[in-house]
């Protein structure tokens, strides 16, 4: 018998095994997938083509430590910087008949700010600033409680710090986290392009930004200037798979083609383990569940209880369509003055309005006549995924629903949406679809197929406020623990919800060994494993970033602030 059986080799299971491994548990991950990783894996999708099924920029893991308390490293993990990680391109008039301006954020807040005013003006630059040391300061808090169960002491005790260190009453700082992105950035700044990428920005995460309390899925981008997002040489899959080593390594065991097909309970209405695809019986002591809280749920069964569960998950209709191209060159920007603008994301909306159109027809069920686009130019910052002399490019179109009120089949539409994604960038990189040479879309309806993303929604869980921290899926689910005892829950599902992130998978992975008894000290134990184990990993970050620091609250700026 096991000590835990994980289902799922998703990167979050994969990061709670290896810290059960690495306590000295017996740990068996069960996968239905001949591959790992889930979301975070890449595969040869054109002949000499690795890329991506989905995200392809980290940015959240890279605050928590995992990587280095892992030593990932070690298993052969290395990533690329991208910096600058952001850049926004705007015709001033019509498109292809007019100049073309550019926005690029780097890392180096000064350099931004010099961006931002070339384009918007000083007072801009000054402002974001301003707001961009305001909420990073804020922000390296609110992740600190991303790193650690949902319980209300703990967001509590975050919250006072966090209007403490911002010198704001906590009915004002309530406020500004409350607000609608939209409402945020039209107090703080003036020209509407700067507005529209801060906003795009904000939607990665699925609401609009115009809906209440998304103000700080704008705001906690200004961490990116404290580190910037990397890119796994390989592709993003590389960091599932240095997992995967590093569970090797520990002990672990890793189960591939032969998922759960059904958690089993012993006489006591215990979890005792999964009976797999294959037949075979994997018993344990208890079953962590990796996957989507939905699909967790339907491997219990059909009961009562279950099925009042599964209502009430709000999961939604969707959120986006992939494009994975294979191209002859990169999108060429007339206002870009290097390959710089290659390096991270490529913003491409034109204004908020758009966003707005483009949600509306998300809520009226129908494909958006005018899609919002974001381009990952990954072969620009790592040539071995692609044959010399092509790129390897993925656009991201938001919002695409799952369930269409049209009367159409994403499986028969799925050529003319990516193609209207391709015309977006085409649009602000003339040239850019006759270099397009194969192309695969990966519809809602394929992203639920291929890595189990119920109705298409690569969040697992809407991120609305009502889905967020101690209510994520559920209030009775919240703290990584299911309706029955010895199942435990990990994932983009529980807190702190979706994204490159691996702090629900140490986080449940903590709950468990509590649960399991093993808080004793000593090597194996939960206390020596976990002993201070958020605070290092925020020791890390905070060391890597001293300079970085020292550079936003450095050199006043014009008006000298």
């Amino acid at each position: 018998m096991r000590d835990v059986v994980v289902i799922g080799a998703g990167h979050n299971a994969l990061v709670a095994a290896c810290y059960l491994a690495r306590a000295g548990l017996d740990v068996e991950v069960v996968e239905r997938d001949t591959i790992v990783g889930g979301a975070v894996s890449t595969v040869e999708r054109f002949p000499g083509y690795l890329v991506d099924r989905g995200a392809s920029a980290h940015i959240m893991i890279r605050h928590t430590g995992i990587v280095e308390e892992l030593r990932l490293d070690e298993c052969g993990l290395v990533y690329l910087d991208l910096d600058p990680w952001a850049f926004a391109p705007f015709w001033t008039g019509a498109p292809g008949e007019s100049e073309q301006v550019g926005l690029t954020f780097w890392t180096d807040l000064d350099r931004t700010c010099d961006s931002i005013s070339a384009v918007c003006g000083d007072k801009d630059a000054v402002a974001y600033h301003r707001w961009a040391r305001e909420w990073a300061a804020r922000n390296e808090r609110v992740f600190a409680a991303f790193q650690q169960p949902p319980h209300s002491r703990t967001l509590a005790r975050h919250a006072f710090t966090t209007s403490r260190a911002a010198s704001a009453p906590p009915g004002e700082m309530a406020r500004q986290f409350l607000q609608p992105a939209d409402q945020m950035l039209d107090e703080h700044f003036a020209d509407e392009r700067l507005k529209t990428a801060l906003a795009w920005l904000a939607a990665q995460s699925g609401p609009p930004p115009h809906e209440p309390a998304t103000a700080d899925l704008a705001g906690w981008n200004a961490l990116m200037h404290r580190l910037p997002p990397g890119r796994p040489v390989g592709g993003s899959g590389r960091l599932s798979e240095a997992l995967a080593e590093r569970l090797r390594r520990t002990g672990g065991r890793l189960r591939l083609g032969d998922g759960a097909a059904r958690i089993t309970r012993g006489a006591a209405g215990r979890a005792d383990g999964v009976l797999t695809a294959s037949g075979e019986h994997v018993r344990a002591r208890a079953v962590l569940a990796g996957c989507h809280v939905l699909t967790a749920l339907a491997l219990l069964g059909d009961g009562e209880r279950v099925d009042r569960l599964r209502r009430r998950v709000r999961v939604g209709n969707g959120i986006g369509l992939v494009v994975r191209l294979a191209t002859r060159d990169l999108p060429r920007y007339p206002c870009a003055a290097d390959e710089s603008a290659h390096q991270g994301l490529q913003l491409l909306a034109p204004s908020r309005q758009h966003l707005r159109l483009a949600y509306g027809d998300y809520l009226a069920r129908r494909p958006p006549a005018e899609p919002a686009a974001l381009v990952m130019t990954s072969s620009a910052v790592d040539p071995s995924i692609a044959p010399a002399g092509r790129h390897n490019v993925t656009v991201w179109g938001q919002w695409h629903a799952y369930e269409l009120s049209t009367g159409e089949r994403w499986d028969d539409i799925r050529e003319r949406e990516g193609a209207r994604l391709v015309a977006q960038v085409d649009r602000l990189a003339p040239g850019f679809a006759a270099s397009v040479e194969q192309m695969h879309v990966q519809t809602p309806a394929d992203l639920e197929r291929e890595m189990g993303l119920v109705r298409g929604n690569v969040m697992h869980v809407e991120m609305g406020l009502d889905a967020m921290f101690a209510l994520r899926p559920l209030p009775e689910l919240a703290g990584y623990r299911m309706p029955i005892e010895g199942l435990y829950l990990c994932g983009a599902s529980t807190h702190p919800g979706g994204g490159v992130f691996g702090a629900s998978g140490r986080s449940a992975a903590r709950v468990l060994l509590r649960d399991q008894g093993r808080a004793r000290r000593g090597k194996g134990g939960a206390a020596g494993l976990f002993r201070g184990s958020t605070a290092r990993g925020i020791g890390i970050l905070r060391g890597r970033l001293a300079s970085s620091r020292e550079r936003l609250a450095g050199p006043a700026r014009k008006d000298g602030s």
